[in-house]
Order: C-alpha cells, then sequence, then structure tokens
C-alpha cells in the first residue's frame, strides 16, 4: 500500500479544503492518507465540517498559521518532520504556500521519494509589493527544485507560473482542475429558492445579484459596489445584491458603500429591504445559489475560483473579471462575461446587460451544468490524481 502524507495550511471554507478532502476519502484502497493541516485562522470562516462529514480526523499542527513567524514555522517544520518520520509516507503533496514550504522542505529533509504540490493559486500579483512578490517567487523556484512533480489546477496557471513567474520548467507541470460534489446545486430547486428569498425578504420580481468568497483585498468588492451603484441607477428592473462571505475587509467595504451612498444591511440581522446586504459566510450555498439571479466574480488574481463553478453547476449567469484560470473554468459569452480586470465600464455594462434583458440571462444559464457536472466533478479528480501517482511511482 502506498502512504502519501497530504498536507494543507488551513482548513478554511474553499476550493481546496474540498479538495484535500475528496482525495483523502476517496482514493482507492490501494492508498493510505495521512491528512494534515494547520490552525484556523480567526478570520475566516472554518470548514471543520467539511472534513468531519467525510469522517476524516486530520492532524492540526497549531504552529502552522498563515501569517510568516519563524518561530512558529520552525516549529511547524519540526512536528511535519517528526509526522514524516513516523508515517514513512511514500509521496508527500501538499497543498498551498505555508503548507507547500514547510512540508516540501520537511520531505526533502526526511528523503522522502516523490514530492508533489499543488498551486491552489498564487500570492505572485495583487496581493504583496513587488520586493516581497520577488521573495514569494525566490522562495518558490527553489521549492521546484526539491518537488518530483507540481500541479496546476489550470492550463493558464500553468502558463503563468512557466513563462511569467518562471517558477520552473513546464516539463515539471502536471495541469488537474479541481473536483467537487455538485450534484446539490441540482436538487430542490424550488424549494431551496424559496428559502433564499424567504429569509432576505426578496421579492418574486426582484433579481438578486451574488458575489461570493471572503472579503480580502485582492477580491476587489469596491469594483462590485462602483458597478452596483451604476446599474441601479440605470436599470429599469428591482435589483438587489448580496455580498456573501466575511473577512478582515468587511468593515472598509462597508465605508465604501457609505461613500457610494449604497444603503445596506446586515443580514445577520434583520431581513429589512436595502440595495445591498452583507450575509456573512453561508454554509448552504447551494440555497444560496438557487435563490440568486446572478454571480459576480471582481478578483484582481484567481486560480479556480470555486464560485464560479458551483454558479454554474446551478445554472447561474456570470460577470467576472478576465484573471487567473477563469478562462479555463467557464464557458465566455455562453456561461459567463468577462471583462478586462478592474474595468469598471465593462463591467457595470455587462451586469446591466444581464440584468435588463431576461432572455440574455436565460440563454448564459443554459450551459452550466452540463460544462462542470463531470469536468469538475471529484470522481475525475481523484482519478487523475491516482493516475499521476501511480506514473510516479514506477519512476525510478
Amino acid at each position: 500500500m502506498t502512504k502519501v502524507l497530504r498536507i494543507i495550511n488551513r482548513f478554511n471554507l474553499g476550493g481546496p479544503t474540498y479538495n484535500v478532502a475528496y482525495l483523502s476519502r476517496y482514493m482507492s484502497d490501494d492508498f493510505e492518507t495521512l491528512l494534515v493541516g494547520g490552525a484556523k485562522d480567526e478570520t475566516e470562516e472554518s470548514s471543520d465540517f467539511i472534513v468531519n462529514n467525510l469522517g476524516l480526523k486530520p492532524v492540526i499542527v497549531e504552529e502552522m498559521l498563515r501569517e510568516i513567524d519563524f518561530k512558529n514555522d520552525y516549529a511547524a517544520y519540526k512536528k511535519i518532520k517528526k509526522i514524516i518520520q513516523e508515517f514513512k509516507p511514500d509521496i508527500v503533496h501538499t497543498h498551498a504556500s505555508k503548507a507547500g514550504t514547510l512540508g516540501r522542505l520537511a520531505a526533502s529533509s526526511c528523503g522522502v521519494p516523490i514530492i508533489v504540490h499543488t498551486f491552489h493559486g498564487h500570492v505572485f500579483h495583487s496581493y504583496f509589493g513587488k520586493l516581497k512578490t520577488l521573495f514569494y517567487k525566490t522562495i518558490e523556484r527553489y521549492l521546484a527544485k526539491k518537488s518530483t512533480v507540481i500541479i496546476a489546477i489550470s492550463e493558464i496557471q500553468k502558463q503563468e507560473l512557466v513563462e511569467i513567474h518562471k517558477i520552473c520548467n513546464a516539463e515539471k507541470i502536471r495541469v488537474v482542475p479541481l473536483g467537487f460534489d455538485l450534484s446539490k446545486f441540482q436538487e430542490n430547486l424550488t424549494e431551496k429558492r424559496k428559502s433564499f428569498r424567504a429569509k432576505y425578504n426578496l421579492a418574486y420580481d426582484e433579481i438578486a445579484i451574488s458575489i461570493i468568497g471572503r472579503l480580502v483585498p485582492v477580491k476587489n468588492h469596491a469594483l462590485f459596489l462602483e458597478a452596483l451603484k451604476i446599474v441601479s441607477e440605470k436599470t429599469s428592473k428591482k435589483i438587489r445584491a448580496f455580498i456573501i462571505g466575511d473577512g478582515e475587509e468587511r468593515q472598509n467595504i462597508e465605508m465604501k458603500a457609505k461613500e457610494l451612498e449604497i444603503p445596506f444591511i446586515d443580514g445577520t440581522k434583520t431581513n429589512e429591504k436595502a440595495l445591498l446586504t452583507f450575509t456573512s459566510w453561508i454554509k448552504e450555498i447551494d440555497i444560496a445559489l438557487a435563490g440568486s439571479d446572478i454571480v459576480t466574480l471582481t478578483s484582481f488574481n484567481e486560480g479556480t475560483p470555486v464560485s464560479l463553478i458551483e454558479a454554474q453547476a446551478a445554472n447561474k449567469p456570470i460577470v467576472s473579471t478576465n484573471v487567473g484560470g477563469i478562462e479555463n473554468v467557464v464557458l465566455p459569452n455562453q456561461t459567463a462575461f468577462l471583462c478586462e480586470n478592474n474595468n469598471l465600464t465593462e463591467f457595470s455594462e455587462a451586469l446591466l446587460k444581464l440584468v435588463e434583458n431576461d432572455s440574455i440571462r436565460s440563454s448564459l444559464s443554459e450551459k452550466g451544468w452540463n460544462h462542470v457536472k463531470e469536468k469538475f466533478h471529484y470522481t475525475r479528480l481523484v482519478k487523475d490524481m491516482e493516475s499521476l501517482y501511480n506514473s510516479l511511482l514506477k519512476k525510478p
């Protein structure tokens, strides 16, 4: 039996957590997996329920925190080394940056024969200044040399890693898209829609526009608010907007809404009608999507955005910035309108077109489920990963 040690930064709500959970739970009996993760970040919603619902009991390394802290990072590195020495894995597979750094260094130090790392996204633009970005690139180039294989989650991400950021050569990278259990987005849609719209006091003729994800600078919620302001002043339709998620930027986003004179409410405290509702995190995102009519994304940088995969699984039309691997996730002009990064005119015009035209909304809704149901299903992810592992195990 092949032993796999799988390490992730932390179990926050998002694609990486779902994917390490599915890979840990559903790999064939030829593989024994030990799942390791860092401590929960208090600014993020915990997704312990994802691993718990699958019957997984990950090992938590409390010192592996989100921010760089040399004392904690060294302590986490030593703990990971001890886990490796006791578990004796054939493969160490790390997911995301902090786990990728500490896990690969520890695996290399312990002589693990196969070291795999997945870039679920990257921080090489729109996160930090030039010096800090160069620092991270230098680290990743060094770690790539210690890796047997690097996994990119889209063809565009592979191109960025090789040609733009020069992390490693193309021969070292394999593309393995993310995978999810998407069936719930096609089940009990009428009941779920009624539930969401009743909770937030949405009338039948009000068009619900949602943006889903962490409230952090890279998500560029300012663009969403500015476009919402323009659309609300131009449209003949009744609209309501929902910011689904939470995070460190919540206060700044509220200040921006006040600056734009966009009336808003805290949806966790009241369901009074307002143009904008902050819902905080919604774990049953299938209910939120069933109740929504349009899904948006305004990020400066993305890997493979889960919210857009799920939106298509729920047959919702999308307006998004065209960044990262998004072109590999949606069907441009068939399931989504894609706009130039941070282009307010283009984004607001695309959003207004969807709001105003029922037939265009319907058209962009039709192909979503068929596009994602197999391409981004977890069974495909597991099959791809098993195939990759087996090919690596056969090599000298």
